[in-house]
């Protein structure tokens, strides 16, 4: 039922989200290049004209020569928004936007969220329907029950391309594969189940639909309303709730739920009681829907019977029904067939592929993250959201079943080739960092933030904890709970702060920085002024000391000197020289820099060392690797002074012989990047664009990650700093709030190590 988590925020953080940079969610991006007058030409007038005439004497083209076969609009008039109600159209913008971010994220398919400004379900039709050339698919959203009802059924008769109201067919899909899966556990058949459903509006009305087409008996279903159960001969029922009116002489939730193998909310917090759920059926199966409180919890419920298996909307509790694993890749599925509806037949097949996904072995990604739940069973019916397999799986399906049932216009030949061409659609690393982020909240760790009397670090500090990703522990003076009640946070006092003017441990600490320093030229009370006056090496103390498990720190000073004081405390690993590596992350492709923060001229041993280190953190983020030592020459040409310590690292790499990745060099980033170049080079060992960049030096590194984080359109993860001992991560001086989260959570989660 829900597209979200239960992770908390303050209000200020949600608007400053929204506003901060570029106002709202999604802005528009040419995909052509557009600097020359040519590039405009082309675009425009006059090339525009040849495109035109050939849409115009066949429509097919259109797919050809436009954005139309990706392109998903949004549509509301913000009559039911989320659990808010009827605020209006303009009110339910940021929603909108939010589902059109979310269609890009999941399923690479590129959305724009449109609002109507009308109540009218006929002028709504008709303005939806007259856009019809615009886009290859309507999914509907947020609009109020029945008017819904009418506006899709209208729509998909008016219309020749996908229409899906998601309010109904997302739950009904998701909540299918769970019912699916928890009869599986239960022994129990479809067609033999007894569903008692609470709740008539239209995500009610569309799972009972779902499932009857499925296989449940019609007269096996009964669905209550506010008055209580739906029957034959009820005066006040509209065509939608009659059209499930059974013949029975039950009149309550309660009475109706005697006996019941399944239970279906889609109503109210707390309609469900624990002494209805005591009168069901052996292994009660209780889908609690409600948004954002179900009609039972799942605590509640297990304690009236702990044979149930229960699911809700909510991500904090197991087997969430979350419509996000589905409206993404059934349009996917739908667009890339060019299918004229979505029918039963697809919805089936997607609640079946869900079902069967959930069977299978859970990715070692994956489990990590979720937890050792998350292996099929009563607590795992249902995918997790993040779960990358989604992307091949359900598309794969809804195209099949789309071909099967006659509404593809573009069947799909090779479904091999299809289901690899779905893979490549997405950066794995959004998942891998998205996984991340759900690990650090199933295993939360204490971690430093080391400057805690700058506002982005406490903001940060308060979003990481808040996020439940960890506890963050502070580093500052006696106005740090002053700071962060000016920033709103309630209870201020509660968050632990280590003040190194009271910290009880303070001379342990001197005692054991003087023993490493005092071979250095460092005198005893010297020792003392750094332990007490610098954050930094206080924090670095605290960390060694077993106080917390990781350390962030960075935005109050250069790089390298935050590094420097760091290592007068803490050690890299045996045999490592600590290097740092920038993450470079587009839609579907990842590119790892390094080294980029330490060593100014590496030598050919310590290039080596660090390809290595970085091709493990790619393979740790979801990539193989395919390394590239850069250079200014291009395998030898021209010469140049500079080249033999990058010659030497590939010279090494060749003679251990057993290398676990692709690798090449001395070569410009161009002949590593540009698939073009592999004809120019055939003997190049590299089987595609290279993805691990390893820079000449600390001058060029630095400056590349830099310029491409200010110019480039990707976004830029760290410097992330590996290969020490402790995990500590030092961020930029220009380091956002959302950056140290990241940073936290990765080190936390050892992924940067």
């Amino acid at each position: 039922m829900s597209e979200g988590s239960n992770v908390k925020f303050s209000e200020a953080e949600a608007l400053e989200f929204h506003s901060q940079g570029r106002a709202g969610k999604i802005e528009i991006i040419a995909s052509k290049p557009m600097a020359t007058q040519r590039d405009l030409s082309l675009a425009y007038s006059p090339g525009v004209a040849v495109p035109v005439r050939a849409i115009a004497e066949d429509p097919a083209a259109a797919y050809d020569y436009t954005a139309k076969g990706n392109l998903v609009a949004v549509i509301s008039n913000g009559t039911a928004i989320l659990g808010l109600g009827n605020l209006g159209a303009l009110a339910s913008k940021p929603v909108m936007e939010g589902k059109a971010v979310l269609f890009k994220r999941f399923a690479d398919v590129d959305s724009i969220d449109i609002e109507l400004a009308t109540e009218d379900p006929d002028k709504f039709i008709e303005a939806v329907a007259l856009m019809e050339p615009s886009f290859g698919g309507i999914n509907l959203e947020d609009i109020k029950a029945p008017e819904c009802f009418i506006i899709e059924q209208t729509l998909r008769d008016r219309m020749n391309i996908p229409i899906m109201h998601d309010d109904q067919h997302g739950t009904a899909i998701i909540s299918a594969a769970g019912l699916i899966n928890a009869c599986h556990l239960t022994n129990r058949e479809l067609k033999d189940v007894r569903v008692v459903v609470n709740g008539a509006g239209a995500a009610a009305i569309a799972c009972t639909a779902l499932i009857k087409a499925m296989g449940v008996r019609h007269d096996h279903v009964l669905m209550c309303d506010r008055k209580g159960v739906i029957y034959q001969g009820r005066g006040d029922l509209d065509q939608w709730k009659s059209a499930h009116a059974v013949d029975t002489d039950r009149r309550s939730l309660e009475d109706a739920l005697v006996d019941a193998d399944v239970f279906l909310g889609l109503s109210a917090a707390g309609a469900l009681k624990p002494e209805m759920v005591a009168k069901m059926a052996p292994r009660p199966i209780i889908f609690a829907m409600a948004n954002p409180d179900p009609e039972i919890t799942p605590p509640e419920a297990k304690a009236a019977r702990p044979d149930a298996i229960v699911a809700t909307g909510r991500s904090d509790y197991p087997n969430q029904v979350n419509n996000v694993l589905g409206f993404p890749f059934i349009f996917r599925g739908a667009l890339d067939v060019r299918a004229t509806t979505i029918n039963e037949e697809m919805k089936i097949a997607a609640a079946q592929a869900l079902a069967e996904l959930a069977r299978e072995a859970v990715p070692e990604e994956v489990a990590a993250a979720y937890g050792k739940a998350h292996s099929f069973g009563a607590d795992y019916i249902i995918p997790a959201p993040f779960d990358p397999r989604l992307m091949e799986v359900v598309p794969a399906a809804v195209a099949q079943a789309a071909m099967d049932s006659g509404v593809a216009q573009k069947p799909i030949a090779d479904m091999a080739a299809y289901r690899t061409a779905l893979r490549s659609r997405l950066n794995p690393t959004t998942s891998v960092l998205t996984l991340a982020y759900e690990a650090a909240r199933g295993n939360p760790k204490r971690v430093l933030f080391a400057e805690g009397e700058e506002d982005t670090v406490l903001r940060a500090a308060m979003a990481f904890r808040d996020g439940g990703y960890g506890i963050p522990v502070l580093v500052g003076r006696d106005d740090v709970h002053d700071r962060l009640r000016a920033l709103g946070v309630e209870d201020a006092t509660g968050i632990e702060v280590f003040n190194s003017r009271t910290y009880g441990r303070v001379p342990e600490m001197v005692d054991h920085l003087y023993k490493r320093v005092q071979r250095r030229g460092y005198l005893h009370r010297e020792v003392e002024r750094l332990v007490n006056q610098d954050r930094n090496i206080f924090a670095s103390l605290l960390l060694e000391l077993g106080e917390a498990d990781a350390m962030i720190t960075g935005v109050t000073r250069p790089y390298a000197q935050s590094l420097r004081e760091v290592r007068r405390v803490l050690d890299p690993v045996e045999g490592v020289t600590p290097f740092g590596i920038h993450v470079l992350v587009g839609q579907s492709h990842t590119v790892f820099l390094a080294d980029t923060t330490v060593t100014e001229r590496p030598s050919g041993e310590q290039l080596v060392d660090i390809a290595c280190h970085t091709a493990e953190v790619a393979r740790r983020m979801g990539h193989e690797p395919r390394v590239a030592f850069l250079s200014y020459s291009t395998f030898g040409n021209p010469e140049g002074n500079y080249l033999e310590r990058i010659r030497e690292a590939v010279r090494l790499l060749d003679a251990r012989g057993e290398v676990p990745f692709e690798y090449e060099g001395e070569m410009p980033p161009d002949v590593a990047l540009n698939p073009k170049m592999q004809k120019v080079y055939p003997f190049s060992r590299l089987t595609g664009p290279a993805n691990v960049l390893i820079m000449p030096g600390l001058q060029t590194a630095n400056i590349a990650a830099k310029l491409l984080k200010e110019l480039g359109g990707d976004a830029m993860i760290g410097p992330m700093l590996v290969g020490m001992q402790k995990p500590v991560q030092i961020a930029s001086m220009t380091a956002s709030a959302s950056d140290l989260v990241t940073l936290a959570v990765l080190a936390a989660g050892g992924i940067a190590r």
